[in-house]
């Protein structure tokens, strides 16, 4: 693909058609959603399986953080190494393979050991499904898109998980848990030919005002350059520690849900997808357009917006948290679910703006390996912990303390923002 300047900013333009680009960012979400789909209908499948299987709390935030993220953050790196050398779109559409056929094994385990087992192998798929899409997404839209791009992109998270609860809590109250599994999966392994066959290649940096070099950077080399920018840390570290809390509500909230307002499954899952596919959406894209506009006036606007946004998420989610009702706590949590999730598009657009084309894929991969494994692995796997600790106290009501003790981490991820922001704008890569 090659690319022609514009006349007003000198900056390449792309040759790819407009109606072909939306399909490209189209199939991309698409896949993500299906990724989402896979990673989340544990948790509203953990209801069940639970019962079944005779868990704990803890052994449920392993199948929900830890299970998943260990493969899936370490294998992140080298898939992304391969990504930064050969066809993206090909390694996606097998990881896409993979962690569908994956997730339907999840409902042949008859047992703890062997769904655990199951997860490692979803997180084993899902390795090679985010950062070369990032990549990708950067050699189709040009820098002054690629906020609102990648917030697009990012609509897989709320709408996947929207998906996951609503279709998760009807097919475990109407065929089972392990069904529930075999159809997600199966559903994912169809989608598998129409990527592969659809979505194109495209030149690598073509975008940037430069072509890629003929071998990528070495892994050493982008260590080595993020190591001399700490606003890469800053944003990475504040993702990851807004998703310690944003992933373990994710998983553990139908949970609270029933628990707390003694609900039943599917009206706990109606609740929980309206959530998110009202309160995600508007959080996602909203956080790409505001970064977009503000940031071409000035990149602090990358971390500035979701530093604001994770600030005044908190009252509302204690208010959520603690809430008498059901309706009530739906009504609040609306707030805090878009808020939480308004860093999506800036932060990772402004990780791809960090450094050269080349280093993209890998970079996002470090970026991913640091907010999966802090996020998904420890805020998880410690909320269920916690849960399990505070059950001699508050019995039933456990898990609600547990998850209103995460409100400290929206703090501590905008502080490290903040800071983040003061640099950004020199790190930027021209």
């Amino acid at each position: 693909m090659a690319a022609n300047a514009s006349p007003e900013s000198g900056m390449p333009e792309p040759t790819t058609s407009r109606a072909y680009r939306v399909y490209v960012l189209a199939m991309l979400i698409l896949v993500y959603t299906f990724n989402f789909i896979d990673r989340q209908i544990i948790g509203i499948l953990a209801v069940p399986i639970k019962g079944e299987l005779g868990l704990t709390d803890r052994e449920l935030g392993l199948l929900g953080g830890f299970a998943f993220a260990a493969f899936y953050t370490f294998l992140g790196i080298f898939v992304a190494r391969l990504a930064d050398r050969y066809n993206r779109t090909r390694i996606m559409a097998v990881a896409l393979a993979l962690w569908s056929l994956m997730s339907a094994a999840c409902g042949l385990a008859r047992g703890y050991g062997l769904l655990f087992l199951c997860r490692l192998g979803v997180g084993v798929g899902e390795a090679g499904g985010v950062a070369p899409a990032y990549s990708l997404i950067c050699d189709y839209f040009p820098e002054r898109q690629r906020g609102r791009a990648l917030g697009a992109y990012a609509l897989g998270i709320p709408i996947g998980g929207g998906i996951a609860a609503l279709a998760g809590g009807y097919l475990a109250s109407n065929v089972g848990w392990r069904s529930a599994f075999y159809i997600v999966g199966l559903a994912g392994l169809a989608l598998v030919p129409l990527f592969h066959f659809t979505v194109r290649e495209p030149a690598r940096g073509g975008l940037d005002g430069r072509a890629a070099p003929g071998r990528p950077a070495s892994f050493g080399s982008v260590l080595a350059l993020l190591s001399r920018k700490p606003s890469f840390w800053a944003l990475a570290l504040g993702a990851a520690t807004a998703s310690m809390a944003g992933y373990a509500l994710l998983f553990w909230m139908p949970s609270f849900l029933v628990r707390s307002f003694h609900v039943d499954l599917t009206r706990a899952a109606r609740a929980m997808g309206g959530l998110l596919l009202v309160g995600g959406i508007v959080g996602v894209w909203m956080g790409g357009v505001i970064a977009d506009r503000l940031g071409e006036r000035r990149k602090a606007a990358y971390a500035l917006v979701p530093a604001i946004a994770f600030m005044a998420t908190v009252p509302f989610y204690v208010v959520g948290v603690m809430s008498p009702t059901l309706a009530i706590c739906v009504a609040v949590f609306l707030v805090p679910t878009a808020l939480s999730l308004v860093w999506l598009g800036p932060i990772t657009s402004a990780v791809q703006h960090l450094v050269p084309p080349d280093m993209r894929t890998t970079t996002s991969a470090v970026f991913l390996f640091i907010n999966n494994l802090i996020g998904i692995g420890v805020g998880t796997t410690l909320t269920g912990v916690l849960s399990d600790l505070l059950k001699a106290r508050f019995a039933a009501e456990a898990l609600r303390y547990a998850i209103l003790a995460n409100t400290v981490l929206y703090v501590v991820a905008a502080a490290l923002l903040v800071w983040g922001a003061r640099r950004l704008e020199r790190d930027w890569e021209r």
